[in-house]
């Protein structure tokens, strides 16, 4: 039988300090025992050598478990070179498989004792993990003392260390360092601190990262997210625990915040972070936009399918259908339930890609739920944490106000950071009045401060206090100016995309529309712009198309020739987005005569009506042709009915069509035969299995 394998890493989602260990099998022979038993202890053996500072919480009761360890080594290697495992009866068996329980224990938490990222939480938890330690050791001692006679003398070696193992395991005290107690009460002072609004002493919050090894600006990001990371596996957790631990962990991760907003100058660049943080490339085969949730246009962690049959984001669909809406966004179709189905499928190639690009997916089973737990809560979890985001905020926009241009730099970084963090920090920002200065920076030479600026612009415009703050402050102007010449594509993107928020209502849409450049560059960017900020300046034209003075403007700056020159050449995603924008377009004469002076346009709607998988895409198309239909008069009727694919879509979208498909598509029939029945012209092309029958209009 082949010895236990010991955990190669760390259970997937283990809990920090919680140790499962697992049992060897019932029947196991005791040389693969001893042999398991020797590379848990080697393994025990070497942990910390070389590396002073790789237990910074729990030095001395560490050190001792590792000693302990390397005598439990020689012990074991004692015993094997006797060969009694060839022939130990069944209590030595027994006491060795309690052994390996306990030294699994203890390897586990040695491993979250060094583990990178969970210093702070180990600091705050010295008692617990001081007292798993002693459980431990006394598991060991207990173990080797229930081991036989025959086996402890083994050889005289082998009994003495057996001896000393036992003694050192009972006797050894286990309790927090001095240091770590002091350090603790530092960190317990600093949230009373930030439950009343008060700025701590830096040098106090300096002494802790110290005292647990956090030296630099990515060291501090890590244990965020290590800590956030724990915050997600809490919250699926039920009963007072976890919420009294979600309330702790919330306001040590708004502690860390502050400590990196406020006490480190430099974001240094950590490789290992820097790639993950950089956008996963995505396998030719596949299209970057099909990995991302229509709602929010961010990657999927959490694919499900609605009853519809399209795809969003756990968290995202799921507050959709509590916010009261039970339609599809996408395809506009009434949800008959709320059941969403996992979508393993596209969940693993999102998992593939990032794993090749050093990223973890979270579990599927309960990611929508910790995104929305830690991203989406309008409040965080207790007064320590609010007053710590509150003081971050208010250091930000003093360093964007009246900083260095390094200080502003950061600034704008760190402002990123927290706005797209949570609803809180949004609001944060807004009430620190961080809007204006933001807008000033979107003229920076420096084009990471553009950037930054502009992505922080994006997700404070989904505050409905950011829009607010925008307007009144006349950004939208500057906001048109960086789509129009930012230094960076990502800022022209973003910035067109700020503006997609900002016409969330036809009085909005109206002033924007106002600004003289504001509809060109968007049409210019759709014309010439990348991937992503073509679909941004499309999304973003659409709103402001709500208002009717904007059509003629959009037809001036050529969004017809634009959008027409998208549905030729374009993927389907683009080509979808592009007909809708006609859609909308056509719906005002000007808009329609625009989009008929395109020669071979009508063609293509009618080629992406037959060819299109997308039901909302097929809805947009017959919208579009209905509209041509009642602006463009009897011409624009006759040249539909001359078109033979047309009729064959028409009657499959009024057999299979959502109701608002069904009803455009009855309609535009009926104008089709209509116009045949008043006229002398010859009958309109049916489809061809009923081309020797009579066409009868729809009713």
């Amino acid at each position: 039988m082949p010895p236990p394998t010991p955990p190669t890493g760390e259970p997937k989602r283990r809990r920090l300090l919680a140790l499962p260990a697992v049992c060897p099998c019932e029947g196991i022979a005791p040389a693969p025992l001893l042999a398991s038993l020797l590379s848990l202890a080697a393994d025990l053996a070497s942990r910390g050598a070389g590396d002073a500072g790789a237990f910074p919480v729990l030095r001395r009761g560490v050190r001792q478990a590792v000693r302990i360890a390397g005598l439990l080594l020689a012990f074991l290697e004692e015993v094997q070179d006797a060969t009694v495992a060839l022939a130990l009866p069944a209590p030595a068996v027994l006491g060795l498989t309690e052994l390996h329980v306990a030294m699994q224990k203890l390897r586990f938490l040695l491993t979250d004792c060094a583990r990178r990222g969970a210093r702070l939480w180990v600091l705050v938890n010295a008692g617990l993990a001081a007292s798993e330690l002693r459980a431990v050791l006394g598991s060991v001692a207990a173990s080797l003392d229930a081991l036989p006679k025959g086996v402890v003398d083994a050889s005289v070696e082998a009994g003495e260390l057996a001896r000393l193992v036992s003694e050192q395991a009972w006797r050894v005290p286990v309790r927090p360092d001095a240091g770590d107690e002091r350090a603790a009460r530092t960190v317990r002072s600093i949230l009373e601190q930030f439950k009343s609004g008060v700025s701590p002493d830096a040098e106090d919050a300096r002494r802790v990262l110290k005292h647990i090894g956090v030296r630099t600006w990515s060291e501090c990001s890590e244990e965020i997210a290590f800590l956030e990371d724990e915050l997600r596996t809490r919250m699926d957790g039920a009963g007072d625990d976890s919420c009294s631990d979600a309330v702790l962990i919330n306001s040590l991760i708004a502690f860390l915040v502050y400590c990196r907003v406020v006490l480190f100058d430099q974001i240094d660049v950590n490789p290992k972070a820097d790639a993950a943080a950089r956008p996963a490339r995505c396998p030719d085969w596949i299209r970057p936009d099909a990995l991302q949730c229509p709602i929010t246009l961010d990657l999927m962690t959490d694919p499900v399918t609605v009853s519809t049959g399209q795809t969003y984001d756990r968290a995202s669909i799921t507050r959709w259908i509590k916010s009261g809406c039970r339609t599809c966004p996408v395809t506009g179709e009434r949800l008959h339930n709320a059941d969403v189905v996992p979508n393993a499928a596209l969940r693993g190639i999102i998992e593939r890609m990032l794993l090749s690009n050093g990223v973890s997916l979270p579990d599927a089973s309960s990611s929508g739920h910790r995104h929305g737990a830690l991203g989406n809560t309008p409040a965080p979890f207790g007064p320590a944490a609010a007053g710590a985001a509150r003081l971050a905020v208010t250091y930000i926009v003093a360093q964007l106000s009246t900083g260095s241009t390094e200080e502003r730099r950061k600034a704008t970084s760190e402002a990123r950071k927290l706005c797209k963090h949570s609803v809180f920090y949004r609001a944060c920002l807004v009430e620190a009045n961080a809007v204006p200065w933001l807008l000033c920076l979107l003229s920076s030479t420096d084009a990471s401060v553009q950037e930054n600026a502009v992505a922080s612009l994006l997700n404070l415009s989904k505050h409905p206090g950011g829009r607010t703050a925008l307007f009144e402050a006349g950004g939208v102007g500057l906001v048109v100016d960086v789509i129009n010449v930012g230094a960076r594509a990502e800022a022209r993107q973003n910035a067109a995309a700020v503006l997609f928020y900002l016409s969330s209502g036809p009085e909005q849409a109206e002033e924007i529309g106002r600004i003289p450049e504001s509809i060109p560059t968007l049409v210019q960017l759709i014309r010439d712009g990348a991937h992503r900020g073509r679909k941004n300046a499309m999304v973003s034209l659409y709103g402001l198309l709500q208002c009717a003075s904007n059509h003629g403007k959009a037809v001036a700056a050529g969004a017809g020739a634009a959008l027409a020159a998208v549905l030729a050449v374009d993927r389907d995603d683009l080509a979808g987005d592009a007909v809708a924008l006609l859609a909308r377009l056509a719906e005002h004469p000007v808009g329609a005569q625009a989009v008929l002076a395109r020669p071979g346009l009508v063609a293509r709607v009618v080629e992406a009506l037959a060819t299109s998988a997308s039901r909302s895409g097929k809805d947009h198309c017959v919208a579009l042709l209905v509209s041509l239909c009642r602006h463009g008069g009897e011409k624009v009727v006759a040249l539909l009915g001359r078109m033979p694919g047309l009729m064959a879509s028409l009657y499959t979208l009024v057999a299979d069509g959502s109701p608002q498909t069904c009803k455009r598509a009855r309609a535009l029939l009926n104008m089709i035969h209509r116009h045949y029945e008043m006229g002398d012209a010859a009958a309109p092309a049916a489809p061809a299995s009923e081309a020797s029958e009579r066409v009868i209009r729809v009713l």
